[in-house]
């Protein structure tokens, strides 16, 4: 038999790899291997039948919290994984130079789906909720450089989040991070929310491949102005490189702001989840669900696939090894049904947005092997659902269970 593993007659969306249409997918060992019509399925020892899905590669997270059970944030990669269709997840700052080892230790060499990390400039990371940039003693430039250097087959950058609650109305932090970020010759990505500070002192702190996430928060550090037209220095930023990434979370995810910036062609160069304890029960929930509000806003299928694949892998210095199906990448892959219906989607502020279709993964590869589905870890003590989310619940809109006939 000449292929370990074939995925047969789905519709594959490829960007980054340029495959498009009915088109069945081969893996030899951890590699895909074939992208071709008709390939014969006496030639893999295992078939998957995709009739009717699209077949995609895997999806890549650019900003997650993944560190469970050690800090405030963190979920269980794997579990959310198998039923979502990400296989590289990016964890953005949830450690930092006195947790890296554990976070490498206990959550990256266990874990079957791919992890790498931006370790935060402080040195605590994300332990406790808020405020992790108030102690200027934690922003050990040194520390964080040299954590970096140790581990730079998973160490991709710096995150620092800037905002009132973080930083207590600072940039100071900023300039620590972007110190750290420079000195390593890596991107610096950027959380922005509710200022002060302002959001035209951070964006006069960033470089071409650094990363500004929340960028369609509706906070006061949004890069629109009260007309709702792009702000010229966040334009500049966008047009020099600056990688605008969504990161939906719990408390970042404007509609308002999308609909300005997308309705003048404004589209995000990433989406991302920021998953973490507080956004995965709603109304954030999950990657295929942030796709679907981002296909409700207008953007079509391949436009969120190239958004949270190719896009993200490029960002990462990955662009070869994940976020495609082309041969020779490593074989990560991801199927979807899209349902029709009539669903309600919510921004992290319970504003509502009708969309008709919903992206549900069936099916999630990592290393050419399927992921199996089991039960999700607890949510952590000290999480307590939020008014909204409880309504999900009470509305049955979970990602497992959306009424396409409810309306809302």
């Amino acid at each position: 038999m000449q292929f370990d593993l074939l995925i047969k007659g789905g519709d594959v969306v490829d960007p980054g790899g340029g495959n498009d249409g009915r088109l069945d997918v081969a893996v030899k060992r951890n590699r895909i291997a074939a992208v071709d019509t008709n390939i014969p399925t006496e030639s893999a020892a295992q078939v998957i039948d995709a009739s009717g899905q699209y077949v995609t590669p895997g999806l890549v997270d650019l900003h997650t919290h993944i560190f469970y059970g050690i800090g405030y944030y963190g979920v269980h990669a794997d579990t959310v994984a198998a039923r979502s269709g990400v296989t590289t997840w990016l964890d953005v700052g949830s450690s930092g130079g006195y947790n890296f080892p554990g976070f490498r230790e206990y959550i990256v060499t266990p874990a079957q789906a791919r992890i790498y990390a931006l370790i935060n400039i402080s040195s605590i990371g994300l332990t406790t909720r808020s405020g992790e940039l108030r102690n200027l003693d934690y922003c050990d430039i040194d520390l964080c450089c040299k954590m970096i250097n140790l581990n730079r087959d998973i160490a991709l950058g710096v995150k620092a989040r800037i905002d009132q609650g973080q930083t207590g109305g600072t940039t100071v932090p900023l300039t620590y991070a972007r110190e750290a970020a420079d000195r390593c010759e890596l991107p610096l990505m950027v959380h922005i929310g509710g200022g002060p500070p302002g959001i035209l002192e951070v964006l006069k702190h960033m470089k071409p491949n650094d990363i500004l996430t929340h960028c369609f928060t509706g906070g006061d550090m949004r890069i629109i102005d009260d007309s709702g037209k792009l702000r010229d220095e966040a334009k500049q930023a966008w047009d020099s490189g600056v990688v605008m990434d969504i990161g939906h979370g719990a408390g970042s995810f404007s509609f308002e702001t999308a609909e300005a910036l997308m309705s003048v062609g404004h589209k995000p160069d990433v989406i991302s989840s920021d998953i973490h304890q507080n956004s995965i029960g709603g109304p954030m929930f999950d990657m295929p669900t942030c796709l679907s509000k981002f296909m409700a806003l207008g953007m079509s299928f391949g436009e969120v696939i190239q958004a949270s694949t190719e896009k993200p892998a490029q960002v990462m210095g990955l662009g070869d090894e994940i976020g495609t199906l082309k041969p020779g990448a490593l074989a990560d892959v991801a199927l979807f049904r899209i349902e029709s219906g009539d669903f309600t989607f919510y921004d992290v502020r319970m504003s509502p947005r009708k969309g008709t279709e919903l992206v549900r993964n069936t099916l999630t590869i990592v290393n050419g092997r399927e992921m199996p589905v089991v039960t999700e870890k607890p949510p952590a003590p000290w999480f307590e659902m939020s008014d909204g989310q409880r309504q999900l619940i009470e509305r049955n809109h979970t990602p497992d269970a959306f009424d396409p006939k409810s309306g809302g």
